[in-house]
């Protein structure tokens, strides 16, 4: 290793000349960038030139910029940045630019690991040992800071998910600040951010139309081992999304190659026989690294608390870059994943109420669910980019994402009003097969213009996506042995029913275009303007229903100021529009309205520590025309003859406020922190998705010690969260119930020792003092329990 790097230091020593002029230096454009800290300056400055510049932060640590005004090409701007910085500027064979340290008088160079920090996706987590992003892409398209985005945004890195441990997507929401979690079973949960579940999910910035989460896309089950950061975009995201939820937005950016060759393999084993292995590798494929691969493999068999349950998970994500030209960048890359569970519960783990409306009081361990009962889920991905760099800034895209969701689903749990009053219970069983094929393009144009004597920027785009979902249900079965068990000794022992024809069919097909417009002004130094709108057109077609919105115009208006060098106000509005799932049906089974409603907003965000450290504070009202509530009096059964389970539309007002902050507060300690308060009412008063916190707290912290202990790092967390409750229908009485989560905390504690340069271990306690809490009540008249105290231990070794 030692041999290689100086290779490549001498390498780089040929190239530490004067840059010639090249056809980027030819081409110049206007800078107007605000003294800051010297790598955000080197960040932006990428970012609106256009190129890939790469470089270990630790090299401008401590180092200020004054900034950059006035016109300048790509090297001879980087060159005016640096001026008795230090440090020198290299550009790749592949037409990447890297920094190094200058020359010493002895003729050595010290060169450090190489990281990118700007590309079209915002920058990258990885390696970057920060709770806190540098620039994202999710909001408009435009690659921007966190301040500069007018709406509150919450990024989980991957030191953070590396540091607790957080191996898929259900651990990823629980770190992040305003964000419920709530379990249907097993095998399905629901995230909510200000009131509303989100049902919107990205990938690399590309919507996916995999939404059906009745039956459940695998979106919920994501595992984080192919994924740099996670991206939540809090409030209505229509910009780019089209139709979707006014709760918030996931975005899962993926792990890119790298220049260099790196890669590390971990074991980890944990409580309940949890089991986990991950190899990950990437690097060049060429001399000159203009081809570059990564390849991730995990496996993952994990046991539960729960009786009879385990989950066994394979991972599998391949990724190629090409250097088509310096200024042409091709990528092209699959992903894969199966989650095959056994044991798998329906309708949460407990059901509430017996044959005699008494609450029923089970062991926590209980499970519902027949031990054959299993809801298996698989994702097949194949992914394609394809980015030119044009002269004076502007950059080309295009994106190609094609998806495949199936499940195969044989239940059977013992749910409704059981066991009943001879103390014996059967169970509830059906079967669910299908599969969602959806296929998703964006195309668009991102460059700075002129108008009346200053810079802007503009973004210009249409996106197309189209899925079809298609699937059977078999629900008249045939159960032998008159399916009856022993409710105080349930093992989840019972025969497989004979599961019979096909009873229902699904086929759904939901396509949506729209063309979408940022401008990006700056009609003074301290002012920004963000003017956009994406023009819809969305249509769904069902065996019983079908609908359509045509020429859907969603507004977006957005605009910061900048108090000084380390505050700025912002306010933003958007609307939105989500047309019903296929489950949404009132108790007549007709498909319910669609969702409508607008989000305004306000606050105020930071930088410290010279961009380190992103603070937020905001206001936000959510008007709501058209929200789903259960409706309660009809679901007291599970087994309705005209429909499943109902709901009713009804108007809402959601009002709250958001506190986060994320960052590097002293060397070498890293936190992510945040306080969340709201309120949903509807138009009577009353307040609606009461299950659901008004008040949260999530805060997690690490620190690497000095001196003689600088081997360990340690950090704990904790999150807190306010009453929810639920009032449901006790059938058997005739009486509504109300079933409330008291407030709790939930403390959590890792450490990790690095035993060789190479070499380390991670110990991760969850739920340390064992608090025992519901992540769900009230769904089919049942509940769920969250994990009890538990623990990981996880090796890693680096290469």
């Amino acid at each position: 290793m030692r041999t290689r790097r100086i290779h490549h230091a001498l390498r780089c020593c040929a190239l530490l000349l004067p840059l010639s002029m090249t056809q980027a230096e030819a081409a110049t454009r206007t800078y107007d960038l605000a003294q800051d800290d010297l790598g955000q300056v080197l960040t932006r400055f990428a970012a609106e030139a256009g190129v890939v510049l790469s470089f270990d932060p630790a090299l401008t640590q401590g180092q200020r910029s004054e900034g950059l005004h006035g016109q300048y090409g790509v090297e001879e701007g980087l060159r005016a940045l640096l001026a008795s910085k230090g440090l020198a500027v290299i550009k790749e064979a592949d037409g990447r630019y890297s920094l190094v340290r200058e020359v010493s008088e002895a003729g050595a160079i010290n060169l450090s690991a190489t990281e990118v920090t700007s590309n079209q996706l915002g920058t990258i987590t990885e390696e970057s040992h920060s709770y806190t992003p540098g620039t994202i892409a999710t909001a408009t398209r435009l690659v921007l800071t966190p301040r500069e985005t007018p709406q509150s945004i919450t990024v989980v890195t991957r030191q953070h998910m590396d540091d607790f441990g957080l191996n898929n997507i259900d651990d990823v929401m629980r770190h992040t600040p305003g964000i419920t979690v709530s379990a249907y079973d097993t095998e399905r949960n629901s995230y909510y951010a200000r009131g509303f579940a989100i049902n919107n999910f990205q990938y690399d910035g590309i919507p996916s139309t995999s939404r059906n989460v009745g039956y459940s896309a695998g979106n919920s089950l994501s595992d984080m081992a192919i994924y740099d950061r996670v991206e939540v975009l809090k409030g209505a995201t229509g910009l780019l999304t089209g139709a979707g939820s006014l709760g918030a937005t996931i975005n899962l950016v993926r792990k890119k190659p790298t220049a260099e060759f790196k890669g590390h393999f971990t074991l980890g084993a944990g409580s309940w026989d949890n089991y986990r292995s991950e190899l990950d590798v990437s690097g060049p494929l060429t001399d000159s690294a203009n081809v570059r691969g990564r390849a991730v493999a995990a496996y993952q068999d994990k046991h539960s608390f729960l009786d009879h349950y385990q989950r066994k998970t394979s991972v599998y994500y391949g990724i190629l870059e090409f250097d088509l030209d310096p200024d042409t960048l091709l990528t092209v890359g699959a992903d894969y994943q199966d989650n095959n569970p056994k044991g798998s519960s329906w309708s949460g783990t407990v059901p509430l109420f017996d044959g005699n409306g008494d609450t029923n009081n089970v062991s926590h361990h209980f499970n519902n669910a027949a031990k054959w009962s299993s809801w298996e889920q698989y994702t097949r991905t194949v992914f394609a980019s394809l980015e030119h760099h044009l002269d004076s800034g502007w950059v080309a895209k295009a994106q190609l994402d094609h998806k495949i969701n199936g499940y195969h689903a044989p239940l059977g749990s013992i749910q409704g009003y059981q066991p009943r009053k001879d103390g014996t219970a059967g169970i509830y069983a059906q079967k669910y097969t299908g599969e969602t094929v959806s296929n998703s393009l964006d195309l668009y144009l991102s460059g700075p213009f002129q108008l009346f004597g200053r810079e802007h920027e503009l973004v210009i785009g249409n996106s197309f996506t189209a899925s079809r979902w298609k699937g059977n249900d078999y629900r008249n079965v045939t159960h032998a042995n008159n399916n009856i068990a022993d409710f105080p000794n349930w093992d989840g022992d019972i025969a497989e029913p004979d599961w019979g024809p096909v009873a229902a069919r699904t086929d759904d097909k939901v396509r949506q275009n729209g063309t979408y417009l940022t401008a990006r002004l700056h009609p003074t130094d301290d002012l920004t303007l963000l003017l956009g709108g994406r023009l819809v057109n969305y249509s769904y077609d069902g065996i019983e229903d079908n609908n359509k919105e045509n020429d859907r115009l969603v507004p977006y208006l957005g605009a910061v100021y900048d108090l000084n060098d380390t505050y700025s106000l912002y306010a933003s509005y958007t609307d939105i529009f989500m047309p019903q799932d296929a489950w949404f049906r009132d108790r007549t089974n007709r498909l319910l309205d669609p969702d409508e409603g607008q989000n305004y907003e306000l606050g105020l965000k930071g930088e410290f520590l010279d961009g380190r450290v992103n603070a937020s504070l905001a206001y936000f009202e959510i008007h709501e025309s058209n929200r789903t509530v259960e409706d309660n009096p009809y679901n007291g059964s599970p087994t309705n003859p005209d429909v499943a389970f109902a709901w009713m539309g009804v108007k809402a007002k959601t009002k709250g406020f958001e506190a986060e902050v994320s960052g590097e507060l002293a060397p070498g300690w890293q936190l992510q922190a945040g306080y969340t308060h709201k309120v949903i009412r509807d138009d009577d008063g009353q307040k609606v998705s009461t299950w659901e916190p008004q008040d949260q707290v999530s805060f997690y912290t690490s620190y690497k010690l000095k001196g003689a202990l600088e081997r360990l790092t340690v950090g704990g967390g904790a999150r807190w969260q306010g009453k929810g409750w639920q009032v449901l229908h006790n059938q058997p009485k005739d009486i509504d119930q109300e079933f409330a989560q008291d407030p709790f905390w939930l403390v959590d504690l890792m450490a990790r020792y690095q035993i060789t340069d190479s070499l380390s271990a991670t110990v991760n306690a969850n739920n340390l003092f064992d608090k025992r809490y519901y992540t769900n009540i009230g769904f089919y008249n049942s509940m769920s329990y969250g994990d009890p105290r538990n623990l990981m231990l996880t090796t890693r070794w680096d290469f």
